[in-house]
């Protein structure tokens, strides 16, 4: 089950489990210092799926004002679902809020797993972090 929570909702354990898991994957996994925590992280929501009371899956949504942004995907737990899952029921949330255009800014190398859920990358590749990024977009 997906959770849907402003950060005034969040738990503290879920605020240090979900900046964790983030920290993990972007931060160490991918050897790539940069400022992970952003003042995004004070007005967007945080989607998650806890697998035995761990951070399994996670993204943040940024409502604007005629589109959605979503961002900092990630999953602990691989090869389970938990990514399709989570971006599956984060579009419906999206949608359910009255919202009809979704961008992403993907790492190039999950274009396929975006794609599997509808968007399609637009534009040339850039460098963000030091990592390839593309622009993706998905219309509701």
């Amino acid at each position: 089950m997906v959770e849907f929570k402003k950060i005034g909702e969040l738990s503290n354990i879920e605020l240090i489990d979900i900046f964790e898991a983030r920290i993990d994957v972007f931060v160490v996994e991918q050897n790539c210092p940069y400022k992970e925590i952003d003042e995004l992280d004070k007005i967007c929501y945080h989607a998650f799926i806890k697998d035995n009371n761990k951070i399994a899956a996670y993204l943040r949504i940024i409502f604007k004002d005629d589109y959605a942004i979503i961002g900092r995907v990630i999953t602990t737990k691989r090869n389970q679902g938990f990514g399709i899952q989570i971006l599956k029921e984060a579009i419906n949330f999206i949608k359910d809020n009255g919202y009809n255009h979704i961008e992403i800014e993907a790492q190039t190398y999950a274009i396929g797993f975006y794609q599997k859920c509808g968007f399609i990358p637009y534009g040339n590749k850039f460098m963000m972090d030091n990592i390839e990024h593309i622009k993706m977009k998905l219309d509701l």
